[in-house]
């Protein structure tokens, strides 16, 4: 995808498989998923592609979110990530900065290995929220600290919307996790948003109030889901979630009365 000068590459890691009717529901809509068969396989799983996004700008070369790592616990399996990007001839040293939508485990997964951080060079960057939820608070899970406290000499952290490289904009999204982000890719008149998990599926653009079984909290959560659908329905803007088939970009649409995500 380019916007503008600016190119966006998917990197693949792996695959998240999950009973749709377990993760994703619309309070008070039993059925909500009766309608949506087409986006699950035959015993209702949802199928979630796991990885990231390289953003190049400028003399900046960027991921937005990191993978799962080497997990494969029979719903999530990864492993790929650093081979989709030397698909784009980038190496883990080529990496100048690495910023995350949230700090959930399917999205740092490469951000260290064995207590080492992957990408040597870059300055990492997520929403102060998530690093004092995921990794200062007294509650944070183990794992997370692990994963995540090597980081801390290549940290920063924001806690307002800021622009981080030409044409990349961090933008609060606070309720899927305390400091989820959304990442704005802008360059003239031209402009993508990366939802990370404030989307899972494309279903939650097109119907309101779908809520995820994720969600730190929920209400937040889904009035934020709501406003950003609003935001980019019947416009020009490009939006993608981190789990959407194949990290393809797509337009909300409305056609006779109702919403869809339309891929390009």
């Amino acid at each position: 995808m380019k916007i503008g000068g600016i190119e966006i590459l998917p990197v693949l890691d792996g695959t998240g498989r999950e009973v749709a009717t377990e993760v994703l529901t619309r309070p008070g809509v039993p059925d909500a998923w009766s309608c949506h068969a087409e986006h699950l396989d035959a015993d209702g799983v949802l199928s979630m592609p796991l990885g990231g996004f390289l953003v190049r700008t400028g003399d900046r070369t960027v991921l937005v979110d990191a993978g799962v790592g080497t997990i494969d616990n029979g719903k999530y399996a990864g492993g790929g990530f650093l081979d989709s990007l030397r698909e784009y001839a980038i190496g883990p040293e080529d990496v100048t900065d690495v910023v995350f939508t949230h700090l959930h485990f399917d999205h740092v997964g490469w951000a260290t290995k064995k207590g080492q951080v992957v990408f040597p060079n870059a300055t990492y960057r997520v929403h102060a929220a998530d690093w004092a939820h995921f990794v200062e608070s007294a509650d944070a899970e183990p794992g997370a600290v692990r994963k995540l406290s090597p980081l801390a000499p290549q940290l920063e952290t924001f806690d307002a919307e800021v622009t981080l490289a030409p044409g990349l904009t961090a933008r609060p999204a606070p309720g899927h996790t305390p400091g989820s982000t959304v990442y704005v890719v802008s360059d003239g008149d031209e402009r993508a948003l990366l939802l990370g998990d404030v989307v899972h599926s494309v279903v939650e653009l097109a119907e309101r109030d779908w809520e995820a079984v994720f969600d730190v909290d929920p209400v937040a959560a889904s009035a934020v889901r709501n406003a950003l659908a609003d935001e980019v329905a019947d416009s020009a803007d490009l939006v993608v979630g981190a789990h959407f088939p194949g990290l393809r970009f797509g337009r909300v649409v409305t056609a006779s009365g109702n919403r869809t995500f339309r891929a390009v």
